[in-house]
């Protein structure tokens, strides 16, 4: 059977194939639809199978630990900045080693689209002396995700999975194989003290068998089926992932023959080095094809004696962002011209002239129309106009607040930071309001140690929380505060408010984030207050909100025509039009934000 599949979905077919038993993670693209997909495959076909969105990737790292200690398959989703959260446990657990196989699936975003960096897992599994399988398309991430678990139980260790953004999310056409027959025990969790406990002894003993271990694979890897040797021709062409299916495109673009070129793929991490090593003896050019960083490039480098390997360091590949077979094409054109001139009759590279229109509208990234967030933002910066105040913001749906005409994003560092670094302004800085946003989401994943550092240690900060009952950036996905888990299955629902409370926050206080004079009220109130201070904005994101919507609209008889609606709330749905405010009756929520915006009571009717 086959079926059209994008590739995480690939891996999460792939990973039910192999027999997981335990799936954790947490939402970030481009990984997020690996675990939707199994969540989705357990609740419709009653698998047991537990499944888990965990408060971050570092709990969902030790759970799925827990359950390959007692021998289960388990698989850990999340994306590359995720892989930073767990790298913690991560560490120590490839010395300790697991029993039942472990795939960490973390996603890599070359450019990046929609993420903070530009990281490459790859140069983090050498660091971690960890094993790293690079899928280079659907079909082979769904085929590599068993091979990882065998892998993972043989040597005893947790195993990378790296698909990349182009690999996440595009799709092909899949041959879907017949689930594995697995000849293993229900899991069982034995006592192993001396195994599974870390200590620097354990460490000094395992770590020359990890290298030994890893030493072996970059032999046994070689006739593995993602590392491949093809052609027989003396100009070398190396790549690996996502960049092999560029390569392969250009190639056939170019009609180049196979007897002028020789092409190393690779797949893995370890290097596998005996075919590195036959593929320059074939060669006399050697060309690398990778991105992010020249993970490949170096490999070759550390074995070629001395001789040329053109890539990353001497630019002849780009050094950020992604590649495209358009550009491997144009490459490979510019160095054969100037370097191979005995390689002939190849189809040069050409310009596919695109037309652009012109006149397009700009369109920035801002927030929806009825988003909570802007209400939110308003609010605070009407409540401390004329007032120096440092904005700390954090990863999330309100990071467009540092967009104009809204302007309240100063800082933004990785998931939970705005906390902790608008305690370090403060303290050097007396003078400042020093504020930090965050929502419900990244609340639970880190802002709950920042907030308990700030009490412990007698920071005087405001902690706006939004609570927008969703985890928006990412695709809706539950989490701790919303009472269901990610099958929909009811769950605890964990009070933000009685955290605070908990934790001993003294001043709390909740607003309605649509309720713009209420709001500013609050953070006044808050603003004369000492010491740590929680204002929560709660209203929910429209993507959840299901209750009727009646559009807003602009009374023209009593607009001046001021903008100031427009100018100051840069919500989507308001604009200009003949020198009055208009309201877009098709994008309006009808959240009632921007009334109190307009100093004339222009706007607040229903529209007919």
């Amino acid at each position: 059977m086959r079926k059209l599949l994008m590739g995480n979905e690939a891996i999460a077919l792939g990973a039910l194939r192999a027999g997981v038993q335990v799936v954790t993670g947490y939402p970030g693209t481009p990984s997020t639809e690996i675990l939707e997909t199994i969540a989705k495959e357990v609740h419709g076909r009653d698998l047991p199978i537990h499944v888990e969105w965990s408060v971050n990737e570092k709990t969902a790292l030790e759970v799925a630990a827990g359950a390959a200690w007692a021998g289960a398959r388990a698989l850990v989703t999340m994306k590359q900045v995720g892989l930073n959260v767990a790298s913690d446990p991560l560490m120590s657990l490839n010395y300790v080693g697991i029993k039942g196989g472990m795939v960490i699936a973390v996603a890599d975003d070359p450019g990046p689209i929609s993420s903070q960096t530009e990281q490459d897992t790859r140069r983090f599994g050498e660091f971690a002396k960890l094993v790293v399988f690079d899928p280079s398309s659907p079909e082979e991430a769904y085929t590599m995700v068993t091979d990882a678990f065998a892998l993972s139980e043989k040597i005893g260790r947790p195993v990378l999975l790296r698909p990349t953004t182009r690999v996440c999310h595009s799709y092909a056409d899949v041959e879907i194989l017949p689930d594995l027959v697995l000849d293993s025990p229900a899991p069982v969790f034995d006592r192993d003290k001396e195994r599974r406990v870390i200590f620097p002894a354990l460490t000094r003993e395992q770590k020359p068998v990890i290298a030994q271990t890893l030493a072996a694979l970059a032999d046994t890897l070689c006739t593995y089926s993602g590392n491949q040797l093809n052609g027989t021709g003396t100009l070398g062409i190396a790549c690996g992932g996502v960049s092999w299916a560029y390569v392969q495109e250009a190639l056939h673009a170019l009609a180049l023959n196979p007897k002028d070129y020789t092409l190393l793929k690779v797949g893995t991490v370890p290097f596998p080095v005996a075919l590195g090593k036959e593929f320059l003896a074939r060669t006399k050019d050697v060309l690398v094809f990778e991105e992010l960083d020249p993970v490949i490039e170096d490999a070759l480098i550390a074995i070629a004696a001395g001789r040329e390997i053109h890539g990353k360091h001497d630019a002849t590949t780009p050094n950020v962002g992604e590649l495209s077979a358009d550009a491997v094409w144009k490459i490979l054109t510019q160095y054969i011209a100037k370097n191979r001139p005995d390689i002939t009759n190849i189809a040069p590279w050409h310009v596919t002239e695109t037309v652009v229109p012109k006149d397009l509208p700009v369109r920035p990234p801002v927030l929806c129309a009825g988003c909570p967030h802007r209400g939110a933002f308003y609010a605070v910066k009407q409540a401390l106009r004329g007032k120096r105040a440092a904005f700390c913001g954090d990863i999330g749906c309100y990071t467009l607040g540092n967009a104009p005409p809204l302007d309240m994003v100063d800082t933004c560092l990785c998931m939970g930071a705005g906390i902790s670094a608008a305690q370090g302004m403060k303290r050097v800085d007396p003078d400042l309001h020093a504020l930090a946003f965050v929502g419900d989401s990244t609340f639970f994943h880190t802002g709950i140690p920042g907030i308990i550092n700030a009490v412990y240690n007698r920071h005087d900060i405001l902690v706006c929380i939004l609570d927008n009952r969703n985890t928006a950036m990412t695709g809706s996905q539950p989490h701790p505060g919303l009472g269901k888990n990610v099958v929909g299955n009811a769950a605890p629902e964990i009070s933000i408010p009685a955290v605070l409370a908990g934790i001993g926050v003294e001043h709390l206080a909740r607003v309605n984030a649509f309720d713009v004079p209420a709001g500013i009220a609050a953070v006044q109130e808050m603003r004369e207050k000492s010491g740590v201070r929680v204002l929560i904005f709660e209203g929910a994101c429209i993507a959840v909100d299901k209750s009727p919507k009646r559009p807003l609209r602009v009374l023209a008889e009593k607009c001046t025509g001021c903008a100031a609606c427009v100018r100051r709330l840069g919500c989507p749905a308001l604009r200009m039009a003949d020198g009055k405010a208009v309201i877009d009756a098709t994008l309006c929520t009808s959240c009632g934000a921007c009334a109190p915006v307009c100093a004339f009571g222009a706007i607040g009717a229903h529209a007919q």
